[in-house]
């Protein structure tokens, strides 16, 4: 019997946790709830259960047989501040927060295929459940890295997923190598002279000296990033002034930059230190950046890309997995344990049917449907990496 059907009974159970957790979404470091419910179902199964890495974060033990080997699975718990749209039964509870992002999907497929294994327990090596807080931008896994989580949870090869709408349920995507873009924000701070707008000469104004910065921060992937590389570097806010009629002492700039590898973002913020001190030099005014890393890039390990291919093809078949898609632009900070233990990272079919949207869209919903499949990846890597009498 296929593995997806196996977890078919389960597919109701699933649905109501996701819903659920849809229902009563918790921003970053505030998944209390989230945290609750995973721990309480690990708990049910016999799964060991740890509590408060990285704050909110939840890791679940399942050891069978007796082999050393380890194997990760990760899902991230965390909500966005953004207002739902959606009207049915199971939309947001909590006004200016939704899970707009499918993490409430994730969350429930790994808490499936947890549920699954307890209970079938083909396999023999230790299986860590770990989920994940705070992901979007605020630095969840970096801070279960800070309490130890590959120190006290030994990892030989890690795995996790991400819906993706556009793709059909029942098709996936692994890509070894980058996948993802690292992801930094930056505020830049300009200091001038305040003065009476119909005296500029008695000033130094920190308005055009803002704009002409970001004009020029245009030019940095342009002019500085080797062609063949892949950077994007937007300036998203202009804030200066409070009325008309004051030349503003200060004025700020704020956006993100995006890149395939820490040596173009590493370019990148040199560049933009040296255009911001230089631009604002040239006013007579001064400037100093803030240049904070969110995300690192999201870079899978070859052998490990080639295993969740060949697992996603039993699932599916080989025609049903895309292994060459395209590069994402957008940050996951699942690169930063890929950075620590060889892994890989891949989309699973959200669909897109009548009414559906894209990701941090007011409108979005996970897929119901893909539920079992995402599961039964998670299962069959489990099985597949922890054979019986291997």
């Amino acid at each position: 019997m296929q593995t997806t059907e196996l977890l078919a009974p389960l597919h109701a159970q699933m649905t109501a946790w996701r819903r659920d957790i849809h229902a009563h979404p918790e921003l970053g470091f505030q998944e209390t709830r989230t945290a609750d419910l995973v721990a309480r179902q690990l708990d049910a199964v016999g799964i060991e259960v740890h509590r408060g890495l990285g704050r909110t974060g939840v890791v679940g033990i399942l050891r069978v047989g007796t082999s050393p080997r380890s194997i990760g699975l990760r899902a991230d718990m965390d909500a966005l501040p953004v207002q739902e749209a959606n009207r049915f039964a199971h939309a947001s509870r909590h006004p200016g927060v939704m899970h707009a992002c499918g993490h409430d999907g994730h969350t429930a497929m790994l808490l499936g295929a947890a549920t699954h294994l307890a209970r079938t327990r083909q396999f023999d090596g230790v299986v860590y459940f770990i989920f994940q807080p705070a992901e979007e931008g605020l630095g969840g896994a970096r801070a279960m890295l800070d309490d130890g989580l590959f120190e006290r949870f030994p990892c030989e090869s890690i795995f996790g997923m991400h819906n993706r709408p556009s793709l059909a349920v029942g098709r996936f995507a692994v890509r070894a190598g980058p996948m993802m873009a690292g992801g930094a924000f930056f505020d830049i701070e300009v200091t001038g002279k305040g003065a009476h707008a119909a005296r500029p000469q008695s000033g130094i104004d920190t308005a055009l000296v803002a704009a002409q910065i970001a004009v020029s921060l245009n030019s940095i992937v342009a002019r500085n990033v080797p062609p063949v590389e892949t950077a994007v570097l937007s300036v998203t806010r202009i804030q200066a002034g409070d009325t008309y009629n004051v030349i503003p002492h200060t004025a700020t700039l704020g956006g993100t930059v995006r890149a395939f590898s820490r040596e173009v973002m590493s370019l990148v913020e040199t560049a933009m230190r040296r255009v911001a001190t230089g631009t604002a030099e040239a006013y007579g005014a001064a400037a100093t950046l803030d240049f904070r890393e969110n995300f690192a890039p999201t870079v899978n390990d070859a052998a490990q890309a080639e295993f969740a291919a060949r697992v996603c093809s039993e699932l599916v078949g080989a025609e049903n997995v895309d292994r060459q898609p395209p590069l994402n632009m957008a940050s996951e900070d699942f690169s930063f344990m890929l950075e620590r233990v060889p892994g890989c990272y891949i989309n699973i079919g959200n669909g897109m049917g009548e009414g559906g949207c894209e990701v941090h869209h007011p409108g979005y919903d996970f897929n119901d449907e893909a539920l079992p499949l995402g599961a039964a990846f998670f299962v069959r890597a489990v099985e597949n990496k922890l054979p019986l009498g291997g």
